[in-house]
């Protein structure tokens, strides 16, 4: 019995030096915007390489630009990771992100320097992704509905709730829709085409990703998402297509900001450089993370939708990120599509 005693003392002996050790290298206080496949990945693998411990919560981009304004005078967050980059450039704007030039700038693709020049090093360009949707195959069959590839056929009455998208309060992703369709149409007529688009809209989730993992279980027919969130469900076995649209579509920058006041800022800067690196990029495959990583050296998922294919529009990070016109948007989309939403 004394040895088995003794056996148990070592073990809280040893439980103890790891705690200290932790302890020693400090905590992490994380928002991680992206799925929570990569975001449990990218923090096991922190946590492993630096001994700092992390608390990682997940939470949309909408949300966590809300919770960052929220608590302003008493930062509870450390660093914000991933999610669209408009978000990311509105609280860069309004003074609640640090500026930080990474020594990995030199790394990084133009478009991943031009997000962190545009909000005077405020926030950085992780990874980039198109908007389009995905589309349950084998629905389609049974319904013999017809592959919808660009954003009219959206509005064809064989897809009445047979369609979901974000709400673009919550969601980064359904907010790079609605200013899509603005840059693409106008804003009454992007306006007209959303109400329209309304009635074939079954629901309007919380998270950008939510509606094609619907559309994967056979909940729903089309989930209009990022496409690389699209592909990451192919590539899971489920008979989800994607689908870039012919008028033309935007696109995210995802971004990375340091929350102003953060209390771990040592902590904050070295994941800031970790998770720019090639090799930390290069391993978000693994979690079926299909985006195209901002450091030009990572190695590009061959699933990845390869934007060169993709008729992009000129997107106006700068206008659409600006606090005021993000704003007036989402308050007019409360207005006339989500006070008559289904």
């Amino acid at each position: 019995m004394g040895s088995v005693r003794m056996t148990a003392a070592a073990v809280a002996a040893g439980a103890t030096f790891f705690a200290y050790s932790a302890q020693a290298n400090g905590t992490l206080n994380l928002i991680c915007s992206a799925d929570v496949v990569i975001c449990e990945q990218l923090e096991g693998a922190f946590e492993k390489e630096t001994g700092i411990s992390v608390n990682m919560v997940r939470l949309s981009s909408g949300e966590t630009y809300a919770k960052v304004r929220a608590e302003a005078r008493n930062p509870k967050t450390d660093i914000w990771w991933a999610g669209t980059g408009d978000p990311h450039l509105q609280a860069a704007s309004e003074g609640l992100t640090l500026e930080y030039k990474s020594p990995m700038l030199g790394e990084l693709n133009d478009w991943a320097v031009k997000q962190a020049e545009s909000a005077n090093y405020r926030t950085v360009g992780v990874y980039a992704g198109a908007l389009g949707w995905g589309y349950n195959t084998e629905l389609f069959k049974q319904k013999n509905l017809k592959e919808p590839k660009c954003w009219a056929d959206l509005l064809d009455a064989s897809f009445k709730g047979e369609i979901q998208i974000a709400n673009p309060n919550s969601s980064g992703t359904a907010y790079t829709a609605l200013a899509t369709l603005v840059q693409i149409m106008g804003e009454d007529e992007a306006f007209d085409y959303l109400k329209k688009l309304n009635a074939n809209v079954s629901q309007y989730t919380k998270s950008g990703s939510a509606p094609v993992k619907a559309a994967a279980r056979g909940e729903t027919a089309i989930g209009i998402v990022f496409m690389h969130d699209a592909v990451a469900q192919a590539v899971e076995g489920f008979p989800v297509k994607a689908v870039a649209p012919c008028e033309g579509t935007g696109y995210e920058i995802g971004s990375m900001s340091i929350i102003k006041g953060a209390k771990n800022l040592d902590n904050a800067k070295k994941w800031y450089d970790w998770v720019l690196s090639a090799k930390v990029q290069s391993s978000m495959k693994e979690a079926k993370s299909f985006q195209i990583p901002s450091n030009k050296s990572a190695e590009v998922p061959k699933e990845a939708p390869k934007l060169e294919d993709i008729k992009l529009i000129d997107y106006d990070f700068k206008t659409y990120g600006d606090p005021a016109k993000r704003k007036a948007l989402l308050e007019r989309w409360d207005r006339e599509i989500g006070a008559s939403a289904n």
